[in-house]
């Protein structure tokens, strides 16, 4: 046999291309193959992004961004079926994606995916085709695209689809297509509302009449939402002064009015901000008097908070400098409502209410009603909100309350003094200014000034009037009213009192301390062991229990009640003759029980021989006597209850039996004397008697009173000295007395601090030269009173520093 040869095989045609497989890891090489002529790379292309977009919603955006929507629309209408199925499947779940619809709204491609939804056609396409018109008719210019090209039809025809997911997406696209169906005017109407924020669109409407139309709407509508939508085109058209006056002549005040009593919540909210927006008009102001009040206090109670921030609002602007409208929201039971707001998580609706319930209590027979609905337990949480708007309502409202000391008192007690302070510190300038307002307000008593103070109040208002730009005539006056409600620590810091700073009970003279150094509280200054320290000087005629009734005359028991009883009507004698400069006395002052009085006797020869010289009679030796041992029997028991009190009760400043004596001695000896002038002369003696007697200045160095001060707190185991023991004074002692002893009696005078121990009273009197002058009183003159050399006289002040330091 012979050897078999191999066939060699024969080599390819050379103008044919070799099968290539192409694995292609990046979207932007599979986007390119869309343009291939080749179906089976499209029917492979499309199956590859369809999985990608798939993905989410980045991954559509980057599709779109790669430019592959323009190539996949025209594959849509393809002869090959597995490639128009594919690219179908990409549009249904593309077409989701918002900026994919805006293209293929631009790409007129709605008449071929509708092409897709022919009975011939797969179920997968028309589930796809279905799902991509579902996602376009979203909006209304693909449905009128969807109406245009005839897709409403074939959509119907698939409702009997055995396909669920296709029945479904058809369900969803006809639902979508039949809301242009709806009443175009609750859009229109919102659409107008917008159009008249802006000023040339609200005088062409106004123009054109388009503002009666509105009126028209909301009167004539039984829609919700075009009632909703009509009051917000009115609210919106009625912040122009012009149309306000247009809508008040068309009544449209009743159509609101109508309006607040819909069952929809929105046409509430929407009636009641276009009422805020009116009454601007002082006329539909009026209007709402009798007719919107009472259905707006109703909203109040609504369960719906916007509502009730409507409403809230509503009733801020109708009673705002409306005393009537006030009345009328307080008639309608609008406290107890309003207060409740205070506590919503709506800072808007709190802010609303807080202004309503400011409003109201600038009448004082509504503020006693605002009172009792425990108001100032209700603004603690607004004072401690993060909104600087609620902060600034709810102080503004403490400041309209917290008139009298019992609201005082309940604010204090519900812990709303530390936030209101803390206000004080706000960079907001409203914030700043009616929390220094509410604090001034508050410092209206000694208690709550002194807790003010305690609390940091006096630092920060003082930080607050240092800086020009963060004050304000709010803080200043807080600050001022602050310090004269604490006279201790008003004269610590200023070293002056003024005639019209009446020194009370538990007034103590710290000494001279500068601004921002801490100022010790009584108690614990009390407390204290004595030290090197300067004195303290106490003032204190109070006594824990009551004294038995006295059987010496009227004028006996008003100097008994002066001394002891807080409610005597002496004190308020007197508080009345304070309230006027000294000079307008000096004329004459009649003490109520004057024709009564008796001069004093012997008990101080000086005092004594003025009173009896001003009233210029004489009695028997016998009587005297008899009235002298009346008197000290009365003295004594003044002693007696002043010394004694229940050491059980809580701690209270230390009794002063010497000073509620001498309280006594002066009232019923000085305040007879009806010339001003030698009253103060009367007391400046009497002071410098008690105080160790008149000094002649070259015996000052010999005067021992330091020996005697260090006895007494030794004695007393403390700093603080009562100012009626000290019987060795010099000039800060005796000023100090003789300013509370003339407080006591009604005698107009300042106190004060020198320097190196030095103090002085200052009184101001009438020129003798001017009394009986017509046309008025002219100037008085001012004085230092001598409490030391030549106790009783009076040096006129002319150049102040040089005389009282010449004269001192």
């Amino acid at each position: 046999m012979g050897k078999k040869i191999k066939k060699e095989a024969e080599p390819p045609p050379k103008d044919v291309f070799d099968p290539l497989t192409i694995e292609s890891k990046k979207v932007a090489t599979v986007v390119l193959m869309l343009n291939s002529p080749e179906e089976e790379i499209l029917a492979k292309a499309c199956e590859a992004i369809y999985k990608f977009a798939l993905k989410g919603e980045e991954n559509k955006t980057t599709l779109l961004e790669l430019g592959a929507v323009e190539p996949l629309t025209k594959l849509l209408t393809h002869e090959d079926k597995i490639v128009r199925r594919n690219a179908t499947m990409i549009f249904g779940i593309m077409a989701s994606n918002n900026d994919v619809k805006k293209l293929l709204r631009e790409l007129d491609v709605m008449n071929s995916v509708i092409a897709q939804l022919a009975p011939e056609e797969e179920v997968v396409i028309h589930e796809f085709a279905s799902l991509c018109l579902a996602n376009m008719s979203a909006e209304y210019t693909s449905k009128v695209q969807i109406f245009e090209h005839g897709g409403l039809e074939p959509l119907i025809r698939l409702l009997s689809s055995p396909d669920p997911d296709v029945k479904k997406n058809s369900i969803e696209c006809i639902y979508n297509l039949v809301q242009e169906l709806n009443d175009l005017h609750i859009e229109a109407l919102s659409v107008i509302a917008n159009c008249l924020e802006d000023m040339d669109t609200m005088v062409q409407i106004q123009q054109t009449g388009g503002l009666k139309k509105l009126l028209v709407f909301a009167e004539n509508s039984t829609i919700p939402d075009i009632q909703k939508n009509a009051a917000k085109a009115i609210t919106k058209a009625a912040y122009e002064p012009e149309n306000r006056k247009f809508f008040h002549e068309q009544e449209v005040e009743k159509c609101l009015v109508t309006l607040l009593g819909s069952e929809s919540d929105g046409t509430k909210i929407a009636a009641s901000q276009a009422i805020s927006v009116m009454c601007e008009n002082s006329a539909s102001k009026e209007f709402f008097n009798h007719q919107g009040i009472p259905q707006l206090v109703q909203l109040l109670k609504s369960d719906n908070e916007e509502v009730r921030e409507a409403a809230a609002l509503a009733l801020a602007n109708l009673t705002t400098c409306n005393p009537i409208n006030a009345n009328a929201a307080a008639e309608a039971d609008g406290i107890d409502p309003l207060v409740n707001i205070l506590s919503s998580k709506r800072d808007g609706a709190v802010a609303n209410a807080a202004t309503v319930l400011t409003n109201m209590a600038m009448q004082e027979a509504l503020r006693g009603s605002i009172q009792s609905h425990d108001i100032m337990h209700a603004l603690i949480g607004p004072l401690h909100s993060a909104n600087m708007v609620v902060q600034s309502k709810a102080a503004l409202t403490i400041a309209a309350t917290a008139c009298d000391a019992e609201a005082r008192t309940e604010l204090r007690n519900s812990g709303g003094l530390e936030p209101l302070i803390e206000l004080l510190r706000s960079k907001n300038d409203e914030v700043r200014r009616h929390a220094s307002w509410a604090v001034m307000v508050c410092a209206g008593d000694e208690l709550m000034a002194a807790e003010l103070c305690r609390l940091g109040a006096l630092e920060i208002l003082e930080e607050i009037n240092l800086s020009v730009t963060r004050k304000n005539k709010f803080s200043e006056v807080a600050y001022n009213k602050l310090l004269n409600n604490h006279l201790s620590l008003k004269y610590s810091q200023t070293g002056y009192l003024s005639s019209s700073n009446i020194i009370s009970d538990g007034f103590y003279d710290y000494g001279r301390i500068n601004p921002g150094t801490k100022f010790w509280p009584l108690k614990d200054l009390c407390l204290q062991e004595p030290n090197d320290l300067r004195t303290i000087l106490l003032v204190n005629s109070k006594s824990d229990v009551s004294p038995p009734p006295s059987t010496e005359d009227k004028s006996s028991e008003v100097g008994y009640g002066r001394s002891i009883s807080s409610s005597s009507s002496l004190r308020r004698a007197s508080k009345e003759k304070a309230r006027k400069p000294s000079y307008y006395f000096s004329a004459g002052f009649g003490s109520p029980t004057e024709e009564k009085s008796e001069p004093a006797s012997g008990r101080n020869t000086a005092v004594s021989k003025s009173a009896t010289k001003e009233k210029g009679s004489r009695k028997s030796k016998g009587k005297k006597e008899e009235e002298k041992q009346k008197e000290e029997e009365e003295v004594t028991v003044v002693l007696k209850w002043a010394g004694e009190g229940n050491q059980d009760k809580e701690w209270s400043p230390p009794a002063d039996p010497d000073f509620c004596a001498y309280v006594y001695e002066v009232t019923k000896s000085i305040l007879p004397i009806t010339d001003i002038r030698e009253q103060i002369e009367a007391l400046a003696k009497y002071v410098a008697e008690k105080m160790g007697g008149k000094i002649p200045k070259d015996k000052l160095q010999d005067f021992s009173w330091e020996l005697h001060i260090s006895e007494l707190k030794f004695q007393l185991k403390s700093n603080v000295v009562p100012i009626g023991q000290i019987k060795k004074g010099i000039f800060y002692h005796r000023a100090l007395l003789f300013k509370a002893l003339a407080d006591r009696i009604g005698i107009g005078c300042s106190l004060v601090r020198g320097e190196y121990g030095r103090a002085w009273n200052e009184v101001k009197l009438m020129n003798e030269s001017q009394k009986g002058v017509i046309g008025g009183l002219p100037p008085p003159e001012e004085y230092i009173v001598d409490l030391m050399f030549h106790p009783g006289a009076l040096m006129k002040l002319k150049s102040k520093e040089a005389d009282r330091y010449r004269f001192l």
